[in-house]
């Protein structure tokens, strides 16, 4: 029985056959206690308020006194409040006030106290009064998420397709309509503006999300941060991961369906923070590799040197550069370029981030075993023509490579490291025998991304002297060209930049080259002897484009060492 039925027996204010009648009925009919006790009319709120504050000795008080735009709202979550009915009043260091119309809810505040980690102590309010205060407090909330999600996307995710497929698929939480549409307004807004990235974000006091939009991150929104929780599980669901492993970091993806031609794959990390799970979504579009080289940004005759090398019949090509300077995308384009049906191509990806139709990719799987060297060598018992490798990160997966491209077999890879010169010392120093890597390597590219100026470019000053110190050499200055400088329209959100441009080190491995390798040559010399080979550095790449006008110095300057 309810313990404040037995509290209104015990004061004679309900005999056992009402309390009794009045027990069974919320049981049938799945009611609080106390709503059906009002319902009868025996009591009204306010006197069943003064009851409960004389019985258990809680002090009682108007709610009507109080602001709710004053009201602690986020201490406790948003749900729990709704479902037990109560109220954060005022935090002071580790006691918590809070407001609540039947105090024999032990349930509530223990709840609140175990989420809290707080005392609570419990304030005695009418039950009508509580009622409409949670009401006034939920419609907030919704139309704080609605304006803040607008109107819902025409998106459709193949996980929810594939779900709704399967009638026995049971209902979540976390399908909530404000998370859902929210969601899938911040991602079609990323689409639309061009990001390559989403950073949801919790801290101590605030969540918010940003953008990376041509390699700047910018902030877009700051949710309410009750949503994080509800925000992150949508996203886990969607992704197939464990929504109830909140210790650990997860990795996933989800596609998502703009429309019948038109589906976007996502990339999704997550990673325990102090304040909840960062996620991040990396949003990878296929359509990038078929656009064709042209469109890449590489200058005629690095674009000679590059097609030279994977029209060879064997030979490692590699590409270099950090995170999210554009290498999975350059080696697709390559890879699309060779995409033909008398040709057998296999990758190894960790994970693969781009769909090519017509290439037999294998996402590489650590804890089943699935390593890029077991990967590797069951590609070399299929009969391949060109093999990928995500990336080569050890000496085995290093040595089966070149063992590849030194049996007949074209392989492409990526290595994280600063210029095409240095690359070559990483290999020795990963422990790849000089000569083997002199008889496969037959091109190196290292490249940046910098942002593309807008068609709002203007031209600006910049002094002689300056110029002279970024690298220009003195017969370049010779006032036929001006550098350009972003303005700032709306196409661009006035940031003067839309889009971004490739800068390239492409290094052929010329005999002059091969033989500094097999002796042992440091990245210094061989920087030296590709110079005056006529391999430019990224820095004189990206000196280029700024005389060209497709970028800013300040931007080459921001990506490029000299």
């Amino acid at each position: 029985m309810s313990g404040l039925a037995r509290a209104l027996m015990q004061a004679g204010r309900l005999t056992p056959p009402q309390a009794d009648a009045l027990q069974k009925k919320a049981l049938l009919e799945k009611l609080p206690f106390i709503d059906v006790l009002l319902a009868s009319g025996g009591i009204d709120s306010r006197e069943l308020a003064l009851f409960c504050a004389e019985t258990f000795a809680y002090p009682m008080m108007d709610l009507q006194a109080f602001s709710i735009a004053a009201l602690p709202t986020k201490i406790i979550d948003a749900k729990l409040m709704q479902s037990q009915r109560v109220v954060a009043l005022a935090r002071r260091g580790n006691k918590m006030s809070v407001a609540i119309s039947d105090p024999t809810n032990t349930q509530a505040l223990d709840q609140i106290k175990f989420q809290t980690e707080s005392s609570v102590e419990p304030v005695i309010v009418p039950h009508d009064t509580l009622v409409r205060l949670l009401q006034e407090l939920a419609k907030n909330s919704e139309q704080l998420m609605g304006e803040l999600a607008g109107e819902e996307g025409e998106i459709q995710f193949a996980e929810e397709q594939e779900a709704a497929a399967s009638p026995e698929a049971p209902a979540t939480d976390v399908e909530d309509a404000p998370i859902v549409r929210f969601l899938n307004k911040m991602l079609m807004d990323a689409v639309n503006m061009g990001a390559s990235d989403l950073h949801f974000e919790p801290f101590e006091k605030f969540y918010r999300i940003r953008f990376r939009v041509d390699g700047v991150l910018v902030e877009h929104a700051q949710p309410p941060i009750a949503i994080k929780d509800k925000l992150v599980s949508r996203i886990k669901v969607l992704a197939k991961l464990d929504i109830s492993e909140k210790r650990v970091p997860q990795d996933g993806r989800m596609r998502l369906i703009i429309s019948p031609t038109k589906t976007i794959d996502l990339r999704i990390s997550t990673l325990p923070t102090l304040f909840g799970e960062k996620t991040v979504m990396r949003i990878l579009d296929a359509t990038q590799a078929q656009m064709g080289i042209e469109a890449l940004g590489y200058d005629p005759d690095q674009k000679a040197l590059l097609l030279d090398a994977i029209a060879r019949p064997y030979g490692m090509v590699l590409v270099t550069g950090p995170t999210g300077s554009g290498k999975t995308v350059s080696l697709y384009t390559c890879l699309n370029i060779l995409n033909k049906p008398g040709i057998n191509i296999s990758t190894a990806e960790d994970p693969a981030e781009i769909n090519l139709p017509g290439v037999n990719q294998v996402n590489v799987n650590d804890k089943a075993g699935l390593t890029f060297p077991v990967a590797l060598k069951s590609f070399l018992r299929q009969d391949p023509d060109i093999i990928m490798v995500g990336e080569i990160r050890d000496l085995e997966t290093a040595d089966i490579a070149i063992k590849a491209a030194q049996t007949g077999h074209m392989v492409f890879s990526t290595l994280h490291t600063n210029d095409a010169p240095s690359t070559l010392t990483r290999l020795m120093n990963m422990g790849v025998a000089p000569f083997n890597i002199a008889s496969s390597v037959i091109l190196i590219t290292a490249q940046r991304l910098a942002r593309r100026l807008c068609s709002c470019k203007k031209p600006i000053e910049i002094s002689n002297d300056l110029l002279r110190r970024a690298g220009f050499k003195e017969h370049e200055l010779d006032g036929s060209w001006k550098p350009y400088g972003p303005a700032g329209c709306e196409r661009c959100n006035g940031t003067g930049y839309k889009g971004r441009v490739g800068i390239y080190q492409i290094m052929p491995i010329s005999p002059a080259i091969e033989a500094l390798i097999l002796a042992h040559g440091n990245a210094m010399q061989i920087a030296a002897q590709s110079e005056s080979e006529g391999v430019r550095s990224l820095r004189q790449s990206g000196l280029v484009k700024v005389k060209g006008g497709l970028t800013s110095l300040e931007e080459v300057l921001g990506c490029t060492n000299e």
